[in-house]
């Protein structure tokens, strides 16, 4: 008999199908056309009821089969008024299939930190610009983004009737990315995506001194890293504050899963332990490929306006 799965596998694997439910309820808010949008910190810091809901539900979901894991959501809310339909019990039989790679297998669930990201682009959900959102669940170990799912709702939603709505991305350090097909931005352009709502001066900036092909201003870091996974962007480059650990960590797993790589502006990597401060104040910088070409182009200028 197969011994159990790995406890890391087992929460990659829930998560899947956690990511699944939370993307039925995005769906679900969207179509009844209430989205309860509530101002945060100011017009482009929204939360609506897609966000709570979908938090809770990751949460809590997370937290009946993982109780000793840290689970880290973006939304401040309360945990204890989770109704039963919104609790997911399910997990994807595929991932837990996988053997889990070695320096992995003797995780205790209490070294875990999960960051869920419950719907990442809310500001560009509200605008109708589904293609831009997604969930994310990244799994931390050791203050390492070392697993996470990606699922993007509404993928494929302007291929007209019968086509299937949403897909789900998955990945672990050590075993690869899945849900998706791998494809490397066109040889020779520097095709930048950046953010569309948070633009400034400095972001502007740093983008020029690269001297780009093409500029994409897309919403959500979750979407950014999937234009890079995905061929259509040659960097991800991001040079201000505002992307926070649950925006980054889901993603940074699976671009480096495929031999990507994700930093802030300055080069320093990502720390996902539980104490970390949620923002990351330098910024963001990803590629799939050339991550050197790019950094290498940076202007001091910007560096020394981004402190980590």
């Amino acid at each position: 008999r197969m011994a159990s799965p790995a406890l890391l596998m087992r929460v990659v694997a829930s998560a899947y199908s956690v990511a699944e439910k939370a993307a039925t309820i995005v769906r679900n808010v969207m179509s009844t056309g209430d989205l309860g949008i509530v101002e945060k910190a100011g017009p482009n810091d929204l939360q609506t009821k897609a966000d709570r809901l979908v938090q809770m539900s990751i949460c809590a979901s997370l937290a009946r089969k993982f109780p000793k894991a840290t689970i880290i959501g973006e939304e401040d809310l309360p945990t204890d008024d989770v109704t039963e339909e919104l609790i997911e019990d399910g997990h994807c039989e595929e991932i837990l299939r996988k053997p889990c790679p070695a320096q992995y297998t003797g995780i205790k669930e209490e070294e875990l930190v999960i960051w869920v990201d419950p719907l990442d682009g809310t500001k560009e959900y509200t605008e109708g610009l589904l293609d831009h959102v997604t969930v994310l669940i990244g799994i931390a170990y050791g203050g390492k983004a070392i697993a996470g799912v990606i699922n993007q709702p509404y993928y494929n939603y302007e291929a007209g009737a019968g086509a299937v709505l949403g897909r789900t991305i998955w990945g672990v350090l050590g075993i690869g990315a899945f849900g998706f097909q791998l494809t490397e931005a066109p040889a020779g352009k520097h095709i930048i995506v950046t953010t569309r709502s948070h633009s400034s001066t400095l972001v502007n900036e740093c983008i020029s001194a690269l001297n780009p092909d093409t500029v994409i201003r897309v919403g959500g870091a979750g979407n950014k890293v999937i234009q890079l996974i995905e061929g259509k962007a040659s960097a991800y480059v991001f040079a201000s504050p505002g992307c926070k650990k649950w925006d980054t960590c889901a993603p940074e797993a699976i671009l480096h899963a495929v031999g990507g790589k994700i930093t802030d502006i300055r080069g320093n990597s990502f720390q996902y332990n539980k104490e970390v401060k949620h923002m990351n104040s330098a910024g963001v910088l990803a590629t799939l490929r050339n991550y050197d070409y790019y950094a290498s182009r940076i202007p001091n200028t910007v560096k020394e306006s981004l402190v980590p």
